[in-house]
């Protein structure tokens, strides 16, 4: 697994900047004063350079929901049982989650994988996909949430995602996840990674009372605590192994997997975002392939992605994963291809431009 690991890394690269001119030079000659769409054309700049200087397109789009239990539940960290996360699985293949009918409203087709559900496996349906790497993780308070191997199992599962989504066309990725307790690994990798105390990154993930989040805090600080000599070590798979999830690896290979394939990837909150970090430690260039969908409303996650120097699109008040920021954001990326390839230029429209 090493090696074929190791050869996908070698296969990311920065996005190739050289088309960059001329489709400025598009977007400032549509029917608009300079830049008065904002993002919006920063968006459509992106996806035109990912998909190496041609026309952007969004479609088709796809979600991939993963799900993984999380030894550390047991901590008490979540007002949640543990068997909510399967039963959750089970609520998606029946098309009854807030994240069926946005995929739905936005177009993107939705996949549902259980990368390390508690339980055997599931009954088969079309819409999932059945790749346990093992039923639940370890407790990271007590040690290695993971191996190593386990961990790269499911960041190898997260490319072959990625490679699948090519596969059939798919041009647009969208993050999305499902883990009871899934926000403490979460918080213990934004601390390994970016230095940031757990006081002030700890939130109540699925409603969490208040008086509850010191004693989650100190879960993670005993998972920081345990996982010492890994985070010091700086090695990022290491540290995702010790630290994230089955769901939270698979996330980040796929992230991956897109950056590989030049598919543009809409990371959606808080463990989503995760699951990035990883994967930008892991391999820089990624970052030149996604976008943080939404602002979580996880109160820690302002701090997260102001170290990170990145600004998500939308801010919604979100907080309930799945995917459903990532979701919304495309309908952004749908927009912004759409008025790169259907907006007038000046000279079409026969309007003066600026003096």
């Amino acid at each position: 697994m090493e090696a074929a690991f190791k050869r996908i890394l070698d296969e990311i690269s920065p996005v190739d900047r050289t088309p960059e001119a001329d489709g400025q030079a598009h977007l400032d000659n549509l029917t608009k004063p300079v830049g008065s769409l904002g993002r919006l054309e920063e968006l459509a700049l992106r996806l035109y350079l990912i998909q190496g200087g041609k026309p952007p397109q969004a479609d088709p789009m796809r979600i991939y929901t993963v799900a993984g239990d999380h030894g550390v539940n047991a901590e008490g960290v979540s007002p949640y049982p543990q068997e909510v996360t399967r039963q959750m699985v089970l609520n998606f293949l029946a098309d009854g989650a807030g994240i069926n009918v946005l995929a739905k409203t936005v177009g993107a087709e939705l996949f549902v994988v259980d990368a390390g559900c508690c339980g055997g496996p599931f009954d088969d349906h079309p819409a999932l996909i059945q790749a346990k790497v093992a039923p639940g993780t370890a407790n990271l308070a007590e040690g290695p949430a993971m191996t190593r191997e386990q961990c790269l199992e499911a960041l190898l599962l997260g490319v072959s995602l990625a490679d699948r989504a090519q596969a059939d066309g798919v041009k647009v990725l969208g993050t999305g996840e499902m883990g009871i307790s899934n926000t403490t690994p979460s918080t213990a990798l934004y601390s390994a990674h970016l230095g940031l105390d757990p006081a002030g990154l700890t939130g109540p993930g699925a409603g969490l009372p208040k008086g509850s989040l010191a004693a989650k805090t100190e879960v993670i600080r005993r998972g920081l605590k345990a996982n010492e000599q890994v985070v010091e070590s700086g090695d990022p798979v290491d540290i995702l192994a010790a630290l994230g999830g089955f769901e939270i690896a698979a996330l980040a290979g796929l992230v991956l997997g897109g950056a590989k394939n030049h598919q543009l990837v809409c990371v959606d909150g808080f463990i989503s975002t995760a699951a990035y970090l990883s994967a930008w430690k892991i391999a820089p260039a990624v970052k030149d392939y996604c976008l943080l969908s939404h602002a979580s409303a996880e109160p820690g996650y302002a701090a997260v992605v102001e170290a990170m120097g990145v600004t998500p699109y939308l801010h919604l008040g979100f907080r309930l994963g799945e995917g459903t920021g990532a979701a919304c954001a495309m309908f952004l990326v749908r927009a912004a291809a759409n008025i790169y390839n259907q907006m007038a230029t000046f000279a079409s429209a026969g309007v003066s431009e600026s003096r």
